[in-house]
This record gives C-alpha cells, structure tokens and sequence, in this order.
C-alpha cells in the first residue's frame, strides 16, 4: 500500500491490494482462532482461574478467543505495576516517551490487516471500517505525540516579577497525574482505548487498560503493540473481566488518578459519581454517547443528503454514539428525500461484514438483537410507521448471527420518547418539519450533544453552525451526515450530556486534559 493513506475520506475508494492484503489476513486469522489469551500485567502474562469465550456476532458457533475473567485481586495487581512504573516513567524525558509511542503507532500499521480482520470477525464491522478504526488508533496517537512536540513538552516560560534587586523566573509546566484508567467501548475498541491510552502515555501517565466485555480480544491486539514497542514494565496493563466486578473494582480504587470512560450514558454517569467518592476531586474524561440530528433543508442538495445520512444511519449497524439517529427534513423536500433514503436503505447488501461484497454486518449481541426487536414494536405502538426495515434477518447464513435490517420510521410523533432514547442500532426516525426553527427546537431539544449535520446553502449553514449544541458539526458531507471524525481534521467530543472535559480527541487541546500544571518560580 505504498503510497496509499486509509482514511475516512480515502477509504470510498480503495486500491485492489488493500481488498487482497486483507483477504489474505482473514484466513491467517481465521485459521487460528479460539486461543487463550492473557491479560498483561507488568509486561508479563497474568492468567485467571475464570475465563470466558469470546463469540463472534456473525455466527455464535465461531469461538474467537478464550479470555481471562479477571477479578478485584487482578486490579489491584494491575494498578501496583502502574503505580510502581509511574515515578521512572514520568521523569523520563517526553521525547523519549514520544519515540516509544511512535513506534506503538508504527506497529499497529505494520499490523493493520491482520488487527482489522480480527475486529470485523469480533465487532461485526466491513472490511472497510474495520480497517479504518485500526488506522485512526495509529494517527490518534501520532497526533499526540506531534502535539507533545509541537509545544516543548508543555514547558512555557511566564512573566518575571518586577522585583527591586532580584531576579525572578516563572515557569510553567503540564506534569502527569499518575496512574491513568482507560475503560472502552465494543464499537471502537480499538481507537476510543488506543487514542486514550496513547496520549496518557506521552503525557507521561502509566495506564490500565479495561475494554468491553464483548471486544477483549482486539483490544489485547492493542496492548501487545504498546507492549512490543519497548514500554517499560508496568506502564501500560490490559485486564479483562466483568464490568460489576473488575471494571467496579478499578474505578472505586484510590490508586487511580484520573479516567477516560467511553460509553453509555447511564453507565458514564454512576462511574462518574462512584468517582467522586475519593479523597479529592480528580479528573474523569466521559464520553457518553449521543442522539444525533441531521438537519435537511429544503435547498439541500438532496442526493448528498441522501447518501450521507445513509451512511450516518447505518454505518457498523448504527452502533456509534455519532451515529445520525434523527433526521428532519423541511417540507418542500420531505417526499422526495424519503423516497431516495427508503431506495438506498433497501439496497444495502447484509451479511458477514469479512466479506467484500457486505456493507452491513451483525449488530454486537443477543442484548442488542432483542433490543432492535423492542425499539421496533414500541415506535410501531406509538404512532410510528415502518418506511423500511424493521425485521431481524434468520435464514440461511444468517441464522447463527444477530443480523437487524436497517430501519427508517417516519411519523412517530415528536414528544414519543424514542426521539430522545439513544438506541445504538440501525433504527433511524425521520420528521418532517415547517422551517429550519422548527428543525433546530427539536434538534437541541435533547441531553446529548456529540454530533449533529446539515444540509442547504452555504448561508444556512453558517446559521446552522452557530446554533446547533453540538461538538462535532457537519454540512454538506456526502462521507457522512454526522460520522467519520479523523485526528487532525474532525475532533471528537461532545457536549451536554454526550461529553464532560469540552474538548474533542485528536484536536489541539485534548493532550493537555492528561496533565495538570505546575508553576515554578526561582528567586535569584
């Protein structure tokens, strides 16, 4: 792939090899599954008397990995290595910790393959997404190593006091918390703990790593590339095991110093109050999930529209906290961009996500297969009517996975609470609205405020910019209504209840949430 760059934006139109490197990936991976595999506990490998098999979405039958059940005594093992790595760590100069997490971010492309077709087998993920989440782990952490580059390490000189006869030196300086929890989702497991995890690290913060209980084998993937890049013994631990125990067991320990959670929003809360429980206030980065607008105007260009908010919609089976779960389109234009969206949503090809040809793969579990199948009722119940979709799939190929049909409903009436219920699947409610004020009422008239798109002239756009209460804003995007942030170019973060530092991942100020300040004044 030399020459090639995979992104988001790249990624609509691929070369051949990428297609062939990662067939060849699949059956390498494919032939060894079902393993064992431990947690890493002080660069060494910890097993439990309990384990667990991880089972791909795609057919349960599949057997991917053989996991550890990690318990209370496996974190507080995991935080004495992190706390007794932390001093050396710390005080090892930043462009050191820098080159070593760039070589953590060179393997994970050299490994790029063969990880991606472990997430689409793990995950349910296309190829394509797949790939793209893998990448975006590697530029996250780039970026945050650039970041540490770009400003000296965070050390800033400050004013010198007017002081008759003396000679005074002020110096400002981001110094790292010390140890570092970094609790992450099924849908990037890879990015939302690597992107964490990396710049914690750069910072100069050890970390314990706790991914979901439904992706712990891709994410031990993760682990071994910040192991075999030469990060010392201790600094960064992966545990795996439930989130009422292990998980409970880590976020009430004093001996963490600050959280990143990525997740559901009830759950992000109580951690953030369990949280609070400490001797002292300390900081807890939450990204919490989202109920997503894309805002239609009757002079959008409704094709771009279209294919964006299909993408937003359906993309990894709607389970992205960015995923565009609303859509409210101006009257003029409602008929004709709902014909086109229940046209497109019908054409989607649905099936095992490792295979070229399929664009939507299974949604994560047996929790979330029954949940689609609910949501569907109550909009049904209450008003809503089915433009497309609404059923699980169970014949042929299909019948050993959790595969949903990618579902619009129209005419739920706006105060039904499933307008406001983050649902995480591929169930998209769509209204028509009078004019743009109408539109924007309804769209802020949620907790969250993660991502949000439009589409009209450029004008209306600028208004939709500074009137939406949302992180990450887009207009006009065909790649996506409301999905595809990248480091660098679209930071992720939220706001309201969808996120609590005001700062979005992979953008200037993100870095800096894992270092707190201090001032240091000589007197000579």
């Amino acid at each position: 792939m030399a020459g090639f760059k995979l992104t988001y934006a790249t990624m609509f139109n691929p070369p051949e090899e990428l297609h062939t490197q990662f067939d060849a990936a699949l059956a390498k991976v494919k032939a060894n599954l079902g393993k064992e595999h431990a947690m890493i506990i002080a660069n060494k490998d910890v097993y439990a008397d309990e384990k667990f098999e991880d089972r791909s979405p795609i057919n349960t039958d599949w057997v991917l990995a053989v996991m550890q059940k990690g318990n209370e005594k496996h974190a507080a093992e995991a935080l004495a290595a992190a706390r007794k790595a932390f001093p050396a760590w710390s005080r090892t100069p930043w462009q050191k910790r820098v080159e070593l997490l760039r070589k953590a971010a060179s393997l994970i492309e050299e490994r790029l393959f063969e990880i991606g077709a472990s997430m689409a087998l793990e995950v349910g993920k296309n190829r394509m997404e797949s790939l793209g989440d893998v990448q975006e782990t590697a530029d996250l952490i780039y970026y945050a190593c650039s970041q540490m580059e770009a400003n000296d390490g965070f050390i800033k000189p400050m004013g010198k006091d007017p002081l008759v006869g003396y000679d005074a030196t002020n110096i400002s300086v981001l110094r790292p918390y010390g140890v570092w929890l970094v609790v992450s989702p099924f849908n990037f497991p890879f990015a939302l703990t690597g992107g964490p995890a990396g710049a914690a690290l750069v910072a100069g913060n050890t970390v314990v790593i706790k991914p979901a209980t439904d992706t712990p084998w891709i994410v031990r993937l993760l682990a071994e590339c910040f192991r075999d890049a030469g990060l010392p013994e201790g600094v960064c631990n992966f545990v795996t095991g439930p989130g009422r125990t292990l998980g409970q067991a880590l976020v009430e320990s004093p001996e963490v110093d600050g959280v990143t959670f990525t997740g559901s929003y009830d759950v992000g809360m109580k951690m953030f109050r369990d949280f609070a429980n400490g001797k002292y206030v300390r900081p807890i980065i939450l990204e919490l999930g989202g109920k997503n607008p894309c805002i239609v105007s009757r002079h959008a260009d409704l094709e771009r529209a279209a294919v964006g908010i299909i993408r937003s919609s359906f993309g990894l089976q709607g389970q992205k906290c960015s995923a565009s779960s609303r859509v409210y389109i101006e009257e003029p234009v409602y008929d004709e961009l709902v014909a086109r969206l229940k046209d497109m949503a019908e054409k989607l090809t649905i099936g095992d996500p490792t295979e070229r040809a399929n664009w939507m793969g299974p949604v994560i579990n047996k929790n979330a297969y029954q949940d689609f199948q609910a949501f569907v009722k109550e909009a049904l119940e209450g008003g809503g009517k089915l433009l497309t979709g609404g059923k699980v799939l169970t014949e042929g190929a299909l019948a050993k996975g959790y595969f949903c049909q990618p579902t619009f409903i129209v005419d739920l009436p706006l105060n039904h609470r499933l307008w406001k219920y983050e649902m995480f699947l591929p169930i998209t409610t769509i209204a028509k609205v009078k004019n743009l004020d109408e539109a924007m009422r309804e769209a802020n008239d949620v907790n969250y405020g993660l991502t949000a798109g439009f589409y009209g002239t450029e004008e209306e756009a600028q208004w939709f910019f500074d009137n939406i209460e949302a992180g990450v804003t887009y207009a006009n995007r065909p790649q996506g209504a409301t999905t595809g942030a990248w480091p660098g170019f679209q930071p992720f973060g939220g706001w309201k209840g969808s996120g609590s530092s005001g700062k979005n991942a992979g953008g200037y100020y993100y870095l800096q949430l894992y270092m707190h300040e201090q001032i240091r004044t000589l007197i000579r």
